[in-house]
C-alpha cells in the first residue's frame, strides 16, 4: 500500500508531522494479507495485518484495535474473514509516562467505518470537525 500517493506532498510527511495528532480513513484489503494462511489462523492474522497497516500508515509502534472492528473481523468465524474493511486511524498523544518511554509519544486507535460498498473509496485525511462529531 502507498499512503504517499494518496496524501498531498507538503509538510505532512516530515518527521515533525509524525508527532501531530491526525485522523486518516482507509480501506484495508484483508484478503491479500491472509490469503495463504491456515484456516484456524485467518482471523488472528487479519487483526495483526490491520495493526501492521495502521502502524506503517501512522508511524507509531503502539496500535489499539477497537472492539467493534475486532467483532467485524471475527463475525463470520475464524476461517471466513471479510475481504475488505474500511478503518479510521487516529494518531493520539500518549498520556502515561511509562507507555511514552516504551512506545514513543504517539499511539494509534483503529476503529471500524461502516460502508455499503468499497467502490471508489480512497484514502483520505479526515477533518477535525468530523472526528469530534
Amino acid at each position: 500500500f502507498s499512503l504517499a500517493a494518496a496524501m498531498p506532498r507538503d509538510a505532512t510527511t516530515t518527521k515533525a508531522a509524525l508527532t501531530e495528532p491526525r485522523t486518516i480513513e482507509a480501506t484495508v484489503h484483508l484478503h491479500k494479507r491472509v490469503f495463504s494462511t491456515a484456516f484456524k489462523k485467518k482471523a488472528p492474522r487479519a487483526v495483526k495485518a490491520i495493526k501492521e497497516f495502521a502502524s506503517k500508515a501512522m508511524g507509531t509502534k503502539y496500535v489499539r484495535v477497537e472492539g467493534d472492528l475486532n467483532r467485524f473481523v471475527w463475525h463470520k468465524g475464524v476461517r471466513n474473514v471479510p475481504y475488505r474493511v474500511r478503518v479510521r486511524m487516529e494518531r493520539k498523544r500518549q498520556a502515561e509516562k511509562k507507555k511514552q518511554d516504551k512506545f514513543g509519544e504517539m499511539y494509534t486507535v483503529v476503529s471500524l467505518v461502516e460502508t455499503d460498498s468499497f467502490k471508489g473509496l480512497k484514502t483520505q485525511l479526515v477533518a477535525e470537525a468530523e472526528v469530534e462529531a
